[in-house]
C-alpha cells in the first residue's frame, strides 16, 4: 500500500527561496505545509502560489513552526505514515527526499537524518560555529548515548506514529537535538544518509548572527545534558 507522506517546511522571511524548494519536492508528497512564522515578507503568498498549504504561526522559533505543522495534521481525518522536516531556505536539496524516505519504506526504519557531510557540502555552507556545535553535539551523544550520529541535520523523515510518541516540545533552537535524544532514549531505529548542502538564500536566522548561534549552542547543550542524567 502506498504511504503517505508529508512535509512539514518552517519558514521566515523566505520569499525568494521557498518557490524552488516547494517545486524540487518529489511527487511522492501528497502534501507540503509551509508555516510562515511571522515573515515580514511574501513568504506565505509565495508559498501557497507555489501550491503549498501554508499555515500561520505568529510566534517565533523553529520549534513553534513545526508544532503548527503537526498540529495542524493531527487534525486531518486521514494521518500521514512520515512526516519531512525541509528548510525553506534552499540549502537542502529536496530532490533527495525519495533518498531520505527510502530506510523507512524499504527497510522498516523508523528515523532519518540528513547528514551534511564535508565532502557534498558546498564552501561556506555551514559556518564555523555551526560546524563546532554539530561537532560537540553529537560527539556527546556519542558519549552519553552510545549514538551514531553526525550531525543535526534538519532534513530528515520520521514516522507519523513515532513522531506523536516523542511528545516534542522545544519551542526555538533545540528542536533537531531534542528529536534526536528522545529517539535515542526511546530506542528508535535509525540512520544517517549523506545529502548534499549548499549556500542558503538570503541570511540565516541563527547561524548568520551572534545571538542566533550563541542561543541555539545553549539550547543543545541543554537538552543533551537534561537527557543524559534523566532516568
Amino acid at each position: 500500500m502506498k504511504q503517505i507522506i508529508k512535509v512539514i517546511i518552517p519558514a521566515f522571511n523566505e520569499e525568494e527561496a521557498i518557490a524552488k524548494v516547494i517545486a524540487e519536492i518529489p511527487e511522492i508528497v501528497s502534501e507540503i505545509i509551509v508555516v510562515n512564522n511571522n515573515s515580514t515578507d511574501n513568504t506565505a503568498q509565495v508559498a501557497e502560489a507555489a501550491g503549498a498549504t501554508v499555515l500561520f504561526e505568529p510566534s517565533g522559533g523553529y520549534g513553534y513552526a513545526c508544532l503548527k505543522g503537526m498540529e495542524y495534521i493531527s487534525k486531518k481525518e486521514i494521518k500521514p505514515d512520515i512526516i519531512v522536516f525541509l528548510d525553506g531556505d534552499h540549502s537542502d536539496y529536496p530532490s533527495e527526499l525519495t533518498r531520505i524516505v527510502a530506510p523507512i519504506l524499504e527497510d522498516d526504519i523508523d528515523f532519518v537524518v540528513g547528514a551534511r557531510v564535508k565532502k557534498l557540502r558546498e564552501d561556506g555552507s555551514m559556518t564555523l560555529p555551526q560546524r563546532f556545535g554539530n561537532g560537540l553535539a553529537t560527539k556527546l551523544m556519542s558519549l552519553f548515548f552510545k549514538s551514531t550520529f553526525t550531525d543535526l541535520g534538519p532534513f530528515r523523515a520520521i514516522k507519523y506514529e513515532k513522531l506523536l510518541a516523542l511528545k516534542m516540545e522545544d519551542k526555538t533552537y533545540g528542536w533537531t537535538v531534542e528529536m534526536q535524544l528522545k529517539a535515542l532514549k526511546k530506542k528508535y531505529t535509525y540512520v544517517e544518509i549523506p545529502v548534499k548542502y549548499r549556500n542558503r538564500i538570503g541570511v540565516s536566522k541563527v547561524s548568520g548572527t551572534v545571538k542566533g548561534a550563541i542561543f541555539a549552542g545553549v539550547k543543545i547543550l541543554t537538552w543533551i545534558f537534561k537527557y543524559s542524567f534523566k532516568k
